[in-house]
């Protein structure tokens, strides 16, 4: 796989493991699934999506639309007879892990063995309210209301700085994004939440099912929009059962 799109973390993966990836939230890094590979590692192959613009990849721009960066994901994930893969992402990443899989799927090429969504409402035509934040104020405002041990980061102005291009041009992207319509994936789908996610509700949440011609569940954590930070260990066992039941094991 590109070695400028996506990192390894934890011990080598087993011959046979099937690979995870992993899509960041808005503002994130690979690094953020780092806690979450190390637990699922060897058995699972965990490789982080690294968006343009962060990170080692700082100087890079950010990317400003959601589908033209799942294409660039997708066009790396497509070689065919490969090993079994699942796409897992967070938030924004759970967006682009959708629109990945659904360029994979126009493609004809292998599909992902199954996809977790996690703390992201299913797709409309109309973009959720907390995706249209109008100024930079606001966008920290949001991040900060949604916490999680990346929101600590904001009482440092230098980090602010640092991490502004990044927040900026991913929150654009979600704000000019909409789902026009298409047939539903083929995929069993795993949607992952936070009980007390304040952008995220039980029937955002369940409405990913809408997505999928395949199996669907969802799974209910405590914890807020960042649950995964307290969560880790418990994720990762729904993780790996998932990928048992998908990949036939």
């Amino acid at each position: 796989m590109d070695n400028l799109w996506f990192r390894c973390f934890g011990p080598p993966a087993e011959s046979d493991a099937v690979r995870l990836v992993c899509f960041p939230h808005a503002g994130g890094s690979a690094s953020a699934y780092a806690p979450l590979a190390r637990l699922l590692t060897p058995r699972v192959e965990v490789r982080a999506v690294q968006y343009p613009g962060r990170q080692d990849r700082r100087r890079e721009t950010p990317a400003g639309d959601i589908t033209e960066l799942a294409g660039r994901i997708a066009e790396r994930l497509r070689a065919p007879g490969g090993r079994p893969y699942a796409l897992f992402g967070h938030s924004m990443g759970a967006l682009l892990a959708y629109e990945t899989a659904r360029v994979l799927r126009s493609w004809d090429v292998q599909a992902p063995v199954r996809l977790f969504l996690s703390g992201r409402g299913a797709p409309s035509p109309v973009p959720p309210r907390s995706d249209l934040l109008p100024d930079d104020a606001a966008i920290l405002a949001a991040v900060r209301s949604l916490g999680g041990t990346g929101a600590a980061v904001l009482d440092d102005p230098e980090m602010v700085e640092m991490a502004l291009p990044a927040l900026r041009a991913d929150y654009r992207a979600l704000a000019a994004y909409s789902w026009h319509g298409g047939d539903p994936l083929d995929v069993p789908v795993t949607v992952l939440n936070g009980r007390d996610d304040p952008v995220v509700t039980a029937e955002d949440a369940a409405r990913w099912a809408e997505h999928t011609s395949s199996t669907f569940e969802v799974k209910e954590f405590p914890g807020n929009h960042f649950y995964l930070d307290q969560q880790a260990a418990e994720v990762a066992g729904v993780l790996t059962d998932g990928l048992r039941q998908a990949a036939g094991r």
